[in-house]
């Protein structure tokens, strides 16, 4: 049933889309009617009556300042809804979108979109619930994996990966952020609903996991780890160096990673945007065990492990840039060696405040040093091109290569602006660079928005709703 679900929405999702981009692109451009892409009511995955809502007291708002504005809004934000959400029973599976797996990451952050608005829905708390209690039970199979099939015993197309492959996973690509999101999502959800019930011995038994994860991976007993992984690719940043254990370390606190989130191999094993990710969701989770479960020694030790990657975050975490002055390096390895740039997926560098706002503060000298630096063609992966007479710049990855630019960076730098007119502007750019369909990508070429990937990217739609909705008020 799901994949016939599946291959519906995906074809609804990406069908007709023959708009062109207009010769001048201003934020009032008049857009046809083409533009709308949202399946039928008939055909959604699902339907939540506060997302209709917040929908419908957004179209006074948008449709008089850019029709194409307007569509493009009722086209993407409730796009993890429409068509990437398969509840069964007390669990609810999560596609990415084009790729029919769930990611740890991206479905904890598809679904954050929606979270504000479970208070007024039953229906969509549930869901949320469900995301959380599949997202602890895919943990408890493997907290190294990264991604996961509905299917437990069906085989990965990546099963040949030298790595330790189980059924039912579908990657096993080791990144923080795959355990943080969970976190994160969990305690937002009790915070909001006051329901406690998802923290019995399900959650338990995944943050038994977490913990163990994490502290292997401080790597205090050496590089050579449980943990290793390589595959049989031409694309260098696929695999892992070291036959699979990565570059060497020097223990300091901070937890070691082996890929990033855009899910490519790391060069330096502690990426300082994720540490601080971990940080907080530690916080997060002491709380939890301290209020609800009663496990104060559980507690302490999630604490302890927060108090040490601060530690390591304070010793290694910055350098002095000779442009922008103290700035927040994006890898380290405890030796002393800093890589200085930013990767457009979150948590990146520039995502500091929307994911850690009680740790990293939009006002920070540092991060806004940092933001400079990254927005900027002092960040390697950082391009620019000009579309329409306009001049388009954002972050890349080496996931898409060079010359591509993401636009969950432009996304980002607006959710995490206090400047009204920077958010503005960051709308029109994706407005003017969705390529004709009416949705938004993975990356894009600056010069030429037609030329992008991935039709169907799920997350990347539901942020650039959030944004709108930060940018045109509630």
């Amino acid at each position: 049933m799901r994949i016939k679900s599946l291959f519906l929405a995906m074809a609804l999702a990406s069908g007709a889309m023959a708009s062109e981009i207009p010769a001048q692109m201003p934020v009032s451009i008049q857009a046809p009617d083409t533009f709308y892409h949202r399946p039928p009511v008939e055909k959604r995955c699902f339907s939540s009556k506060a997302v209709e809502k917040q929908i419908k007291d957004m179209h006074k708002k948008l449709v008089d300042v850019s029709p194409k504005l307007w569509q493009m809004f009722q086209n993407s934000f409730p796009n993890t809804l429409d068509t990437t959400v398969f509840p069964d029973g007390d669990r609810t599976f999560v596609i990415t979108g084009d790729i029919d797996a769930m990611w740890l990451r991206d479905s904890g952050a598809q679904v954050w979109t929606y979270i504000q608005y479970i208070k007024n829905d039953p229906e969509l708390q549930q869901l949320i619930k469900g995301v959380i209690l599949q997202q602890f039970e895919f943990i408890c199979l493997d907290a190294y994996a990264n991604a996961f099939m509905d299917d437990p015993n069906k085989e990965s197309h990546w099963a040949t990966d030298y790595t330790k492959m189980k059924k039912g996973v579908h990657e096993r690509k080791y990144e923080i952020d795959s355990l943080c999101y969970p976190l994160r999502l969990a305690y937002q959800y009790w915070l909001l609903t006051g329901d406690s019930s998802i923290f019995g011995e399900l959650w338990q038994n995944a943050l038994d996991e977490i913990l163990a994860v994490f502290r292997e991976q401080q790597r205090k007993d050496g590089n050579k780890t449980s943990y290793k992984f390589q595959r049989t690719t031409h694309v260098l940043h696929d695999t892992y160096s070291n036959y699979g254990y990565g570059h060497p370390a020097k223990p300091c606190g901070m937890i070691a990673s082996a890929f990033r989130p855009s899910d490519d191999s790391q060069i330096f094993p502690y990426l300082i945007p994720a540490n601080f990710f971990a940080e907080s969701v530690l916080r997060k989770a002491a709380e939890i065990l301290t209020k609800v479960n009663k496990d104060e020694a559980r507690a302490k030790e999630c604490l302890a492990l927060a108090d040490e990657i601060r530690a390591g975050l304070a010793k290694h975490a910055t350098v002095v840039h000779p442009k922008y002055g103290r700035v927040y390096a994006f890898e380290v390895d405890g030796f002393g060696s800093q890589l200085l740039m930013d990767d457009a997926n979150a948590p990146s560098l520039l995502s500091l405040p929307y994911l850690c706002p009680e740790l990293v503060s939009i006002d920070d000298p540092v991060y806004q040093n940092t933001r400079k630096m990254v927005f900027s063609e002092d960040n390697p992966y950082y391009f620019s091109g000009t579309v329409n007479g306009v001049k388009v710049g954002g972050i890349g990855s080496p996931h898409t290569g060079y010359d591509k630019v993401w636009p969950m960076s432009i996304i980002m730098k607006g959710l995490t602006s206090n400047d009204k007119m920077e958010q503005l502007e960051c709308v029109r750019l994706l407005v003017e660079t969705d390529g004709g369909t009416g949705f938004m990508h993975e990356s894009f070429n600056p010069n030429n928005p037609k030329d992008f990937t991935r039709s169907w990217f799920a997350w990347a739609n539901g942020l650039f709703g959030e944004l709108v909705i930060n940018a045109y008020g509630r």
